[in-house]
């Protein structure tokens, strides 16, 4: 477990850090297989530099392409929203002009 209560489990071989996350990735397969989704990415790394300064590196759970509504869709599964993920986000929106989606326990 980690220090969120989060319990890593491994699916097709990959480790994620969360049920959340695992789930999220076994429903993303099944629409691959269906041909709604494309181009799945695991960790897909942003890099947030400020003035030519590098600040950090983002890591989305999960990258993949929409067919159906064309777009690239960016993906992060979340138990806890720590103060830094949120900032993490907020600059990677505002910086490489993208949506981050979050997904959260129900």
């Amino acid at each position: 477990m980690t220090k969120y209560n989060a319990q890593p489990v491994v699916i097709d071989g990959i480790r994620f850090a969360s049920k959340l996350e695992g789930r999220f990735y076994s429903n993303l397969k099944l629409l691959e297989r269906a041909g709604e989704v494309v181009n799945v990415e695991l960790q897909k790394p942003f890099i947030i530099t400020i003035k030519g300064k590098l600040v950090c590196t983002y890591r989305s759970d999960f990258a993949f392409w929409d067919m159906r509504e064309q777009r690239e869709r960016i993906v992060d599964c979340k138990g806890v929203d720590t103060p830094v993920s949120k900032l993490k986000r907020k600059l990677v929106e505002a910086l490489h002009g993208i949506e981050i989606e979050l997904v959260r326990k129900a």
